[in-house]
């Protein structure tokens, strides 16, 4: 199709991220899919998240003018903990959407290439009104499983079926599917269950629903996902569109969107390491374990003698500073290799991998089943139960682990899982045979291809015809 800019100038659109790392990646890689077709792109982060990511990303400047990287300010002080999701919703929801109409005011002032349209994280429904408000097309961005928005989307359902009360509380903790082709869920496993006390589910309660509300004033939610990963998903709700995955790797590009710096001194190690012999073991950006299991983690991957590869983040206890077993260090040796943050899809992708002991956040999950790699899963929340669901029960690349009565995932069960995973060669071959259906997904006749194609051209049109 001719590209309709070539007479009416560039298509510009404005794309904001919630605030959280696993959601401003799949962004960022949207943003720079939209500039590889001509577009123009505003990136909006928070002041604190623009420093961080600019800080990070080292081919920034690539793209030239077509991206341009702004702040604006979340409303809370530097040293506020922006995990604290009832502050942080309430604080951004006063102050973010005043600082974004006055940025797209003043941009569409001074720039020839006026905004056309918004893609707003599903996390900052209020974008979306900014949005209408201005007359500016609006898109809604998923960055999770589409069957975890589908139970938002049937909340009503859920509440007439008696497994939440009005206020979003589980009565009952068994579980439920939305349809008999889609995954079991559990409402004890919601996105606004797992936050802690009564007071906080209903608040957060209060958010998803105003949220859910929004997004019926958008014209296209976009997900990061592909039919052949929740087909009954996408069957069941056609209004949902796959667009994914979105992955720096199918560029040939490196990721970004990072807020640790990368540590690709593992590559090299990588390198030294026989084909299928390594595990590698993160668990993102919000995983926290006391201490008592991550002594364990670290005495189950000394027990398996495999090499490993570890992402221990800052943070990732919730000790002061990460305590490893007596003389830990010395035993591994080389077997070992311990960093603060990894490029994480060109290690996905080495030839020494042999499985992902993972969180299951969607990203990763998403990474992981893109390059072929089977999982050991150890979810944390959200979204993270359900994606196990995905990989143990339904894709069956994977598995779970265990926990003991203390709520522990001891040292013997991660010896047990890595074996059972890595000597079960069913696990490679599905997992590769996964990967081979994603990547048809992504090609010129796969479903996900064409719903972006159709997605660019729809933004264009708008863009020509001034709507």
């Amino acid at each position: 199709m001719e590209d309709l800019d070539n007479n009416t100038g560039k298509t510009h659109v404005l794309v904001i991220p919630y605030i959280a790392q696993g959601h401003v990646i799949p962004l960022l890689e949207l943003a720079q899919c939209l500039i590889k077709h001509g577009m123009k792109v505003t990136f909006v982060n928070t002041e604190v998240n623009h420093k961080l990511v600019m800080k990070t990303w080292l081919e920034r400047d690539s793209f030239g003018p077509l991206m341009h990287m702004v702040a604006i300010p979340d409303g809370m002080e530097p040293w506020e903990d922006r995990n604290d999701f009832v502050r942080s919703c309430e604080t951004i929801n006063q102050v973010m959407p005043g600082k974004l109409e006055e940025l797209i005011d003043t941009i569409n002032e001074t720039d020839d290439d006026k905004i056309s349209c918004v893609i707003a994280d599903m996390g900052m429904p209020w974008a979306v009104r900014v949005a209408e408000k201005l007359r500016i097309q609006r898109v809604i961005f998923w960055s999770a499983p589409a069957a975890s928005l589908a139970t938002l989307l049937s909340i009503q359902k859920l509440v007439d079926d008696g497994i939440i009360d009005n206020d979003g509380v589980p009565l009952h903790e068994n579980t439920f599917q939305l349809s008999p082709t889609m995954p079991s869920m559990r409402s004890a496993e919601f996105g606004w269950t797992c936050m802690g006390s009564l007071p906080t589910i209903k608040t957060l309660f209060k958010f998803t629903l105003n949220a859910i509300e929004t997004a019926k004033a958008a014209q296209w939610v976009i997900c990061n996902s592909t039919t052949e990963l929740e087909s009954a998903t996408f069957n069941m709700f056609p209004n949902l569109v796959p667009i994914g995955p979105l992955l720096a790797s199918n560029r040939l590009a490196k990721q970004a969107g990072h807020f640790w710096k990368q540590d690709i001194t593992c590559l090299e190690w990588l390198d030294q390491q026989p084909a299928c012999s390594v595990i590698y073991v993160a668990f993102g950006s919000f995983t926290i374990f006391n201490q008592t299991q991550f002594q364990e983690l670290a005495l189950g991957l000394e027990l398996n003698n495999r090499p490993f590869l570890w992402v221990v983040r800052p943070g990732l206890t919730n000790e002061s500073s990460d305590t490893y077993p007596d003389g830990y260090m010395d035993r591994i040796g080389t077997r070992g290799k311990i960093v603060s943050w990894a490029p994480q899809q060109e290690v996905l992708a080495h030839r020494s991998i042999a499985c992902f002991m993972s969180h299951c956040g969607w990203n990763s999950t998403m990474e992981g089943v893109s390059l072929g790699v089977p999982f050991l899963c150890w979810p944390y929340f959200v979204d993270q139960l359900l994606n196990r669901t995905y990989i143990c029960d339904i894709w069956m690349n994977g598995l779970g682990f265990e926990k003991d009565e203390n709520g522990i995932i001891g040292r013997e069960e991660i010896k047990d899982k890595v074996d059972q995973l890595v000597n079960n060669g069913e696990f490679k071959t599905r997992a590769l045979d996964l990967k081979e259906k994603i990547m048809n997904s992504i090609g010129e006749d796969g479903c996900s291809y064409k719903n972006f194609k159709h997605f660019i051209e729809w933004m264009k049109e708008k863009k020509q015809l001034g709507l």
